[in-house]
């Protein structure tokens, strides 16, 4: 039938919102069709032929809720907001430090390779199916018809866990550098607690949920902002640090000590030390580009805008950060464990302190902290854009509630607030001591890692012959070879992340509890799933009436719809 035609079948219930015995009667053949397929199962229209977003989001099975306020470079931006390079690697180098300048520098070369691997799965996911609810979504997708619910609902709850604990991170980060430059100020002679290191993630939890509720449009500008903030901090350390360090010390570390120069300030072997310092440092410091898959929904093209943003974020992050590495590798002292057991707690600070005095390491620390705040900002927007499209699909507690967007701003604001409330539970973890503050950085790359394998593992095995290409794809040969590559990495890491940083004499205070909490949640959310969850939680759905989805997808594609199901006029 011609799309003329199939105008008149259609056109009377999207227009008037009335309908004719023969149009109720293909409704209800569409609706029968729609039943049978549903969100969760593309079928009939691709990311590579669909003609806009709008028609694409609704053949996935959801109707536009939030606005299209993310350009590319936006889209980028939130990515390369949330790995925030400097405030990270502020963040993190202190353990990384422990192997020496080797580890830090090839262990990031190298982890940086393997996660550019990651990104190109995820990006080839993303331009086929481009959604918010992104990785639970394609583990429903790809996955077997009899675990199809389960597996989706165990991804969504990791995805969402690893993504608060992000947010958690960067905050206990945050912190952390706002109570060393208050040490530096004060020369030490400041009372440091863990309450007070607790208050102030709270304060910085709060602001974050301010921020973020902004309207989407001012929240799609600060990601300009953050892009513009990093860079510029980048360029001040490269001019500033080597001045400062050739004028108070008279001389670089050389090359041998830069590349080649291996220590290892703890009892595990040298190679089992590199990998653990070496790579968690670049692992957890390149990561969240997910939540350019989490901003599908409100991203131009975002067939092509998302897998752009995730690649371009984690090559700028891979190479821009091994050339930090290498900067601060010329320039630190020698004695390395005087930066282990800097008096202010922090490694970079230590390291600035020593190369350009106290003014300046308070302005770098102050700067690091403002972006700081920005990573958490755009985090927390990937935090809520995931509870939002999971509570979609009632996959959480209250989902009726955390699912309701403001039509004025398009912005879910209780999914926004339920975000920095699970943030501050998780982030009680400060309280107890180092070891589980640490969990909250490894617990966000396990529960990340554990979303982003599973949705291309099944791709790779049951999902082989449902996987639709988007714009994005790597070709018949070099995807799936690729793709391998980076699920067996991931795996590796999955493991690598639930060790302490010593081998013997573990204490409570060495102690790593990723090894609890991690699979700890995964074994709760399954039993969860199994006892309650499942009476109500069916996979992804569609929240599109049948003259919702006709206006979206259009009439001319209604009537191939109906023809190839054998129910067409």
């Amino acid at each position: 039938m011609s799309e003329k035609q199939g105008d008149s079948i259609f056109g009377a219930v999207t227009s008037h919102g009335q309908a004719s015995s023969t149009e109720l009667h293909n409704l209800g053949s569409l609706r029968s069709v729609r039943s049978k397929t549903g969100a969760g199962v593309v079928n009939y229209i691709n990311a590579a032929s669909a003609q806009d977003d709008k028609q694409l989001l609704a053949e996935i099975g959801y109707k536009q809720e939030l606005r299209r306020q993310f350009s590319t470079l936006q889209v980028f931006g939130i990515a390369f907001s949330i790995m925030g390079l400097l405030p990270s690697i502020a963040s993190v180098m202190g353990g990384g430090i422990t192997g020496g300048p080797v580890t830090l520098v090839w262990g990031w070369f190298i982890a940086g390779l393997f996660i550019f691997a990651i990104g190109a799965t995820m990006a080839e996911n993303a331009s086929a199916i481009p959604t918010a609810g992104g990785l639970y979504y394609w583990t429903y997708h790809y996955a077997p018809k009899r675990f199809k619910n389960f597996f989706s609902f165990v991804i969504g709850c990791s995805n969402t866990l690893a993504l608060v604990a992000g947010l958690c991170s960067i905050n206990y980060g945050l912190s952390e550098e706002i109570m060393a430059a208050v040490l530096i100020t004060k020369n030490g002679n400041f009372d440091y607690s863990r309450g007070k290191l607790y208050a102030v993630f709270i304060a910085a939890i709060l602001a974050m949920v301010l921020c973020t509720c902004l309207a989407s449009s001012v929240i799609s500008r600060l990601q300009t902002l953050s892009i513009v903030s990093n860079c510029f901090i980048i360029i001040l350390l490269f001019i500033a640090l080597p001045i400062g360090t050739k004028k108070n010390r008279g001389y670089f570390n050389n090359g041998s000590f830069i590349f080649g120069k291996f220590e290892n300030m703890s009892d595990w072997s040298n190679g089992w030390q590199f990998c653990l310092q070496g790579f968690m440092t670049c692992v957890w410091t390149i990561a969240g580009f997910d939540s350019c898959v989490h901003q599908s929904e409100e991203a131009k093209d975002a067939k092509k805008a998302v897998p752009i943003g995730i690649l371009a974020s984690i090559g700028a992050c891979w190479i821009l950060g091994w050339l930090i590495l290498v900067v601060l590798m010329a320039c630190v002292d020698p004695d390395l464990e005087n930066i282990v057991e800097s008096p202010y707690g922090f490694a970079l600070a230590q390291i600035i302190f020593d190369s350009l005095g106290k003014k300046w390491a308070i302005a770098f620390m102050a700067l690091i902290a403002f972006c700081q705040f920005l990573m958490g900002a755009s985090i927390l927007t990937a935090v809520s854009r995931q509870i939002w499209a999971f509570a979609r699909d009632d996959g959480l507690p209250f989902s009726n509630y955390i699912k309701i967007v403001d039509k004025r701003f398009s912005v879910p604001f209780v999914a926004v607030c339920f975000g920095g409330f699970c943030g501050l539970i998780l982030g009680l973890l400060c309280l107890i001591d180092n070891a589980a503050a640490g969990a909250l950085f490894s617990l966000g790359v396990a529960g990340n890692y554990i979303a982003w394998s599973t949705p291309t593992l099944l791709r790779l095995t049951s999902g082989r012959d449902v996987f639709k290409p988007g714009p994005f794809y790597m070709g018949k040969f070099w995807s799936p070879i690729i793709n391998w590559i980076s699920v067996l990495f991931q795996y590796f890491i999955i493991i690598l992340v639930m060790f302490p940083s010593s081998r013997h004499g573990i204490t409570k205070e060495t102690m790593n509890y990723t090894c609890v909490i991690g699979p700890g949640i995964w074994l709760l959310s399954s039993a969860y799933y199994m006892v309650y969850k499942r009476k109500f939680f069916h996979g992804p759905k569609s929240n599109l009436s049948d003259t919702e989805y006709v206006d979206a997808v259009g009439s001319n594609i209604i009537e191939e719809i109906l023809s190839e199901s054998g129910k067409g006029v």
